[in-house]
């Protein structure tokens, strides 16, 4: 069922083979991206009707990774809902119909997470991986253990010490191994390697696999197939390790291969924290990558990411769509997370509030207009943040 062919380096285009386990690229320590026989694909897609095909992540198992159908994991992650915000564009000053949500709060962990380790997971497994580890701020945690649990294999998770509570007991709940580590994100990035090839576990940290992105793609193909195969003119993505964005920049490239899109694609828009924004100070500098950010912090803890593995992907996508990177501050992104609670009974995650604060940027600064059509992100719901509203 899958059309899967080999690994491509994201830098150096070096061919590896897929179906060994893979890191990052041997020559140049870089994502790779998983490539497919797209022709063979889509005439494979095309014998089988859209309503004959379940939803969510492995609506098309043509382009996902896993070669046998008993491989596939899943908890119903995906098909998630695409909300007109009509109550929410009146109170900004947008057009009704121009304001559009798509909310990852209903997936089965409770982010967007869940997508990436449905198919990391599943993939893994079947290329003889007996234990798994990762690092993450919360969610990528929780979607790993749920899996792994699923699956019944061993799981271990690393994660900051002053995660919320909620995170820690989810993947307590679902087995998993938990251990807190005094830093950051990226400080348990480096124990969970370490403590990875000491024990032999597979790590699934964020593009140092090729899998997670496969995941994280469908998100475009579900926007886009919600939109009729026509794209928004601007998508406004909260991104912290950034493999949503990326994910979804490589779909709009398989489905115009496929002739299910055309040349155009919406401005990709970057939003991080002020508190934490390597990113944004890259674009803003014009550099390609961007340099670690000093003494992160901001209470949205998936935007605390002071160093993303995908940056030049992140940043190339950005230019390339004639988008933007914008921070906003903590108070803003809490005030965008109270809105769309309130205005539209979406209860966000506080990534998910950073893309209204950023989206009324946009509006100030006219690079979006009351007609433009604009999908904002919520990648998460705020039942784990709790304590903040």
């Amino acid at each position: 069922m899958s059309f899967l062919t080999h690994l491509e380096c994201s830098q150096c285009a070096r061919s590896l083979d897929a179906d060994a386990l893979q890191g990052l690229c041997p020559d140049c320590k870089r994502p790779l991206l998983a490539r497919y026989d797209l022709d063979a694909a889509r005439r494979a897609i095309e014998q089988t009707p859209l309503a004959h095909r379940a939803r969510g992540v492995w609506r098309f198992p043509e382009l996902q990774p896993v070669r046998k159908p008993e491989h596939r994991l899943s908890l119903y992650e995906g098909g998630t809902p695409l909300v007109v915000a009509d109550r929410l564009a009146r109170a900004i000053g947008a057009a009704p119909g121009s304001l559009l949500i798509k909310d990852e709060g209903p997936n089965p962990t409770g982010s967007f997470k869940a997508r990436g380790m449905a198919v990391a997971v599943s993939r893994a497994l079947e290329l003889g991986a007996k234990a798994l580890s990762a690092p993450s701020a919360g969610n990528a945690a929780c979607a790993l253990a749920a899996y792994a649990a699923r699956a019944g294999v061993e799981a271990h998770v690393y994660m900051p010490q002053d995660v919320p509570v909620a995170f820690v007991a989810q993947c307590r709940a679902y087995g998993a191994h938990v251990h807190l580590i005094d830093g950051l994100i990226t400080d348990c990035g480096r124990v969970s390697v370490e403590e990875a090839a000491r024990h032999g576990r597979f790590d699934l940290s964020t593009l140092k696999e090729p899998y997670r992105l496969e995941g994280k793609k469908t998100l475009a193909y579900e926007l886009a197939e919600q939109l009729g195969w026509t794209l928004p003119g601007t998508i406004v993505y909260p991104t912290g390790g950034g493999t949503g964005l990326v994910g979804m920049w490589k779909a709009f490239d398989e489905m115009e291969t496929m002739g299910w899109i055309g040349p155009a694609r919406p401005r990709m828009v970057s939003v991080q924290s002020s508190g934490c924004a390597p990113l944004v100070r890259a674009f803003e500098s014009g550099a390609d990558t961007a340099l670690p950010w000093e003494s992160a912090a901001t209470v949205a803890d998936g935007l605390r990411v002071p160093a993303a593995v995908g940056d030049r992907l992140i940043l190339a996508a950005i230019r390339a769509s004639g988008g933007t990177a914008l921070a906003v501050s903590d108070e803003d992104l809490m005030a965008g997370a109270r809105a769309l609670a309130r205005a539209e009974g979406i209860f966000a995650a506080p990534e998910g509030g950073a893309t209204l604060a950023a989206t009324q940027q946009l509006r100030r600064n006219g690079i979006v207009g009351d007609n433009d059509r604009i999908v904002l992100f919520n990648t998460g719901s705020g039942l784990s943040y709790s304590h903040l509203f």
